[in-house]
């Protein structure tokens, strides 16, 4: 495990807050929080990573510890989670691969692609290009980082400290706001 900043944060007890060392309790529990990973993962690649991600989030803990001899079990729940969002976050990315290796096969054929197509293709692309530019910087970042990126709602919203409600109506105004710019861009100039 990749040494930690030390941090003393506090746990709650009965006499009061005490110091603890974050890096210490890691480096008592990092060996089976590494079994119960790589059991939850299924393969061992990114157990060292997901390790990680659950010592960030110990680490940045909002609240201190209510009782210190249930740490071990705080830290599993931390393990268990980090581990479902890496599952998640594998999944996406096989599926973005398997699309693209996909798309990249279709082009690979020995078919000739019609010109017209490719020509309409080229300028809507670059339509919507354009029009994505032209957006607010905040829309631009969402709507790019919700279709580049393929982040969910969720995602969004816990990436960018909002709630999931308040990203869904930010994607919805972006969207109409870039519907409106594509929409004007496709009007006949008089």
């Amino acid at each position: 495990m990749a040494a930690l900043p030390s941090s003393s944060l506090t746990i709650g007890s009965a006499s009061g807050p005490e110091p603890f060392d974050w890096s210490a309790v890691l480096a008592e529990h990092g060996r089976w929080l590494r079994t119960v990973i790589r059991a939850r993962l299924g393969e061992p690649q990114g157990v060292e990573e997901v390790l990680q991600e659950v010592s960030l989030a110990a680490v940045a803990q909002r609240s201190a510890v209510a009782d210190p001899a249930r740490i071990g079990a705080w830290l599993y729940g931390l393990a268990v989670r980090q581990a479902l969002l890496y599952r998640r976050s594998q999944g996406r990315r096989r599926k973005l691969t398997a699309r693209y290796t996909e798309i990249a096969q279709e082009g690979s054929t020995t078919e000739q692609r019609d010109p017209l197509d490719w020509l309409m293709a080229t300028e809507r692309d670059a339509l919507v290009r354009r029009a994505v530019d032209e957006l607010a910087p905040k829309d631009r970042e969402l709507l790019l980082l919700k279709y580049t990126e393929d982040w969910s709602c969720r995602e969004l919203a816990h990436r960018l400290g909002l709630s999931e409600s308040a990203v869904e109506a930010r994607l919805h105004r972006a969207r109409a706001r870039l519907r409106g710019k594509l929409d004007r861009s496709l009007r006949p100039t008089e």
